[in-house]
């Protein structure tokens, strides 16, 4: 049950009411009742869409991964189905929540997106070294950052909200 106010699409109005028309999602319900906020972390979301230094595949990878490392399940079951729009069976959704990738360089992704967050981004020579090493570029970095960034946020309001899960169920780990 959310603990939160919320915000239902026919009652929503501004930037809100654009939002909810295209996206009647439980998050988005929850974050449209502070406009405020709401409008800016979709412009960053939609930021971060439209970034090309990791692929669109690359990009669910790391939102699976820092979603279940942070144990959202709203964002593991939201991310499964956008994955699966992209190309990521559910097989290969839950491999990246458990941080197993599908090939070298996506396993060099997971690896780096589970370090930075494990160490709160004091990462090591190393760690930058082998994440370039297996083909990513400074941009990437910045990149996983954001993913894990936009993570974090929309997590911590889920965990705090107790959003109501609107996606197809997922196993837990």
């Amino acid at each position: 049950m959310p603990r939160l106010a919320f915000v239902e699409p026919k009652d929503a109005t501004g930037e809100a009411a654009n939002i909810l028309a295209t996206a009647p999602i439980n998050i988005f319900k929850g974050l449209a009742a502070h406009p405020d906020v709401f409008a800016p972390f979709v412009t960053f979301m939609r930021s971060f869409d439209h970034a090309t230094a990791l692929t669109k595949v690359e990009k669910e990878l790391v939102l699976l991964r820092a979603a279940e490392m942070r144990r959202c399940e709203y964002c593991v079951s939201a991310h499964t189905k956008i994955a699966s729009g992209v190309g990521l069976d559910a097989a290969r959704a839950l491999d990246a929540r458990r941080g197993k990738g599908g090939n070298a360089k996506e396993q060099a992704l997971l690896d780096f997106t589970a370090t930075v967050m494990k160490k709160d981004g004091f990462i090591s020579d190393a760690e930058l070294s082998a994440f370039r090493a297996a083909g990513f570029d400074d941009k990437a970095v910045i990149e996983v950052i954001t993913a894990i960034t936009l993570m974090t946020f929309t997590n911590l309001f889920n965990h705090v909200h107790q959003t109501a899960i609107d996606f197809p169920p997922v196993p837990a780990l």
